[in-house]
């Protein structure tokens, strides 16, 4: 792929975005996204990122109680002001995509008119902005799909292709063959798959590539098969025993596995 090489500005340990910037530029890195939501913050990163020639291709909105979205009440305000203030951030540092969630567990509420409501009218405000909305693959196929087909005609709203949630909550249900012409983002990080003798705890570990058993050869082949060209982004931080590492060297690990994925397939 001729796609850009990047990673999650929050990779290294104990570091903010901002003073990560310089150590993922020196290692390589064409490219970032960042989990800040704050309008400021994220100005200061997209600042940054212009100077030392990194872009920042999306900001990944908070995620957390993404179920109240699909309860009747107040308590999904909270998450959707976050969400907002993401869009605005975005917008402002003209940032072209905010990363949602629609669900979260294996268990989550059931759909409804309610919490489709409140998708159309996030999807409107980012739309109003001038921001498109990615919504990533996690546990429940069912209710990416719902979205997704509600927004099928909508070209701000797209895909954000996570091929570790792929791996280890959905690996037989190959989600390009669905949405590679929608993808407008990628995560990519390894894991082990599911845990059949615990079949409902969480094995998403976020691992740096080939410390799993994901088939990254088998997920370039799909993922170049499909019309997306943008970039490949690293969703790891420094953890385990790369905290025995400096920054460099974690960093420069990074950079070696994302560039030896970007060439398989």
């Amino acid at each position: 792929m001729n796609g850009k090489l990047g990673i999650i500005a929050n990779c290294l340990h104990g570091v903010r975005d901002l003073d990560a910037l310089d150590l993922i530029r020196n290692a390589g890195f064409e490219m970032i996204f960042s989990e800040e939501y704050d309008p400021k913050t994220v100005y200061q990163i997209k600042e940054k990122s212009e100077k030392l020639g990194l872009s920042l291709d999306f900001l990944h909105a908070p995620y957390k109680g993404v179920n109240d979205f699909w309860i009747p009440g107040l308590a999904y305000r909270n998450l959707r002001n976050g969400i907002y203030s993401s869009i605005d951030a975005a917008s402002g540092a003209g940032v072209p995509v905010v990363v949602c969630h629609v669900s979260s567990g294996w268990f989550p509420p059931q759909l409804c008119d309610v919490g489709f409501e409140r998708f159309d009218a996030l999807v409107d405000y980012a739309i109003s902005k001038n921001v498109k909305v990615a919504f990533e693959n996690l546990r429940k196929v069912g209710n990416l799909a719902a979205i997704m087909e509600r927004y099928e005609k909508v070209p701000e709203v797209g895909f954000c292709y996570d091929c570790g949630h792929e791996h280890c909550y959905t690996e037989t249900v190959h989600f390009l063959e669905f949405y590679g012409d929608r993808v407008l983002c990628t995560h990519i990080h390894d894991n082990h798959g599911r845990n059949y003798e615990d079949y409902y705890s969480d094995p998403d570990e976020h691992l740096m590539p080939f410390d799993g058993n994901l088939d990254f050869a088998d997920m370039m082949k799909r993922l170049k098969q499909s019309p997306y060209a943008g970039a490949l982004t690293l969703e790891v931080v420094q953890e385990n025993e790369y905290l025995k590492k400096s920054h460099e060297e974690f960093l420069k690990i990074a950079f070696e596995r994302i560039k030896r994925i970007s060439a398989l397939g």
